[in-house]
């Protein structure tokens, strides 16, 4: 690798920004120029390794480069850079806390938006399995999983060893790895009768004061309890709240997959629903951190030019962010009935790079004899990462410090602001404890 000015070698001081993702023009699926510029960047990153203990796709590039006759990347075949694309969930950690190159820095480095770049070019070619199309349609596996009869069919049939097996040999998905319930009545069906567009709420700091839900797929269909349980603590402080009169996935699963086309079409189906929402003066609230920062970055960055989709990305908060928005101007309840003792709290990936600071930590820690332990490391579950054959194992060891934190911890409860990071701990402790989220433990110590 060519040397570098000094000032570059130096990193970058100043705040990071993004481009946005010029994914309608035919270059950026153009394979050619995709290898050119994955091998600029995989040969800079492989003379910093800064992110080696992030995720499996740095250890796989380096052992690439360092298994090479040349010990440069000019030695690796390039057929083999999609290895380190596949091994790449889109956390935007390496982004966001350890690399000293993304823009304005002059080598202009943003490896996550590259290996969506790769993602995108693998589903234009037809390259990509059954099993991530359907994994990838969390509407249609909730609508047709969520049916009273089939539900409990479903529910039971994952946890069966001999099913599981079937699962793997067939569709790929890993014998071992913790699959989502599925519940008859969804949190839509939940909170039907909450939906009140006259409602009045109390403006503090950037909060109108009154949230409409976007409950997401998983939310609706996988873990109706933490929608309920949001309801509750909202409610408890005199925040008005519906949901949203129609919604579909947020389009996160799709984008992982490289399936922009299915971006656009999630997109316009919810922009429009929650924008006219904004105009009415709501905020919108999303349980699953992924899908807040799918309309806080992602879809701005797709979409730059569309002012619905600014207006959405402006008024769309991460739980703990609103209500510690609340409580900095004196409108967050402090009346807790009880302790929680001690906490393992591990902040997730797609919360942490919203670059909100520790809002759930300091939540918690409000609590009267509650001690939280924040574990701020990837909990290797990752989408669909996590249950896919061929990466299971690698969660699991991705996973294992976090894992090893809980034990240390030895608390009273640990959970994530992720649903299924929590399962995926869940996973590696095997000790028959179940995670709990966040916002449940405050309603809890609420006690309503």
């Amino acid at each position: 690798m060519a040397a570098a000015p000094s000032n570059q070698r130096e990193g970058n001081l100043e705040a990071p920004t993004r481009h946005p993702i010029d994914w309608k023009n035919p270059d950026y699926y153009n394979e050619e120029k995709l290898m050119k510029e994955l091998e600029r960047v995989f040969d800079l990153c492989h003379g910093c390794r800064r992110c080696v203990s992030l995720c499996h796709s740095f250890p796989t590039l380096f052992d690439l480069v360092d298994e090479s006759e040349t010990m440069e990347i000019d030695g690796v075949d390039k057929k083999d850079y999609w290895q380190v694309v596949d091994h790449c969930y889109l956390c935007d950690l390496c982004y966001m806390t350890k690399c000293p190159y993304v823009p304005p820095h002059d080598w202009n480095i943003d490896f996550p938006h590259l290996m969506l770049r790769g993602k995108a070019v693998k589903y234009k070619k037809g390259d990509v399995k059954l099993r991530d199309r359907v994994l990838t349609s969390t509407d249609n596996l909730g609508k047709l999983a969520g049916i009273p009869v089939v539900a409990g069919v479903v529910n039971r049939f994952n946890k069966a060893k001999n099913f599981r097996e079937i699962l793997d040999h067939s569709l790929g998905v890993h014998p071992e790895a913790k699959l989502p319930e599925f519940h008859a009545r969804p949190l839509r069906k939940r909170l039907s009768e909450k939906i009140d567009s006259a409602a009045e709420g109390t403006p503090a700091g950037t909060t109108k004061g009154k949230v409409a839900l976007f409950s997401t797929c998983y939310g609706n269909h996988n873990e109706p309890q933490v929608g309920e349980d949001l309801v509750a603590v909202f409610e408890h402080n005199d925040i008005p709240v519906t949901i949203a009169e129609k919604e579909q996935c947020c389009g996160m699963p799709k984008l992982e997959l490289g399936n922009l086309d299915a971006v656009e079409t999630a997109k316009d189906a919810n922009i429009p629903v929650l924008a006219k929402l904004v105009d009415a003066g709501w905020d919108i609230v999303a349980p699953v951190p992924s899908c807040a920062l799918m309309f806080k970055q992602e879809l701005p960055l797709l979409f730059p030019d569309d002012p619905e989709v600014k207006k959405v990305a402006g008024a769309i908060f991460d739980i703990f962010e609103y209500l510690m928005i609340r409580h900095k101007h004196g409108f967050l309840k402090t009346d807790f009935k009880q302790g929680l003792g001690r906490i393992a709290y591990h902040a997730a990936c797609h919360q942490r790079v919203q670059n909100i600071g520790a809002k759930t930590k300091e939540l918690l820690s409000l609590i009267p004899d509650t001690e939280v332990t924040a574990i701020e490391r990837c909990s290797g579950h990752d989408g669909t990462y996590a249950v896919k054959s061929e990466f299971h194992q690698h969660a699991m060891k991705i996973g294992k410090p976090v894992v090893n934190r809980v034990k240390q911890a030895e608390a009273d409860h640990y959970g994530s602001d992720c649903p299924m990071a929590g399962r995926h701990i869940e996973n590696g402790l095997r000790d028959g404890t179940a995670s709990e989220h966040p916002i449940t433990l405050l309603r809890t110590a609420y006690g309503v």
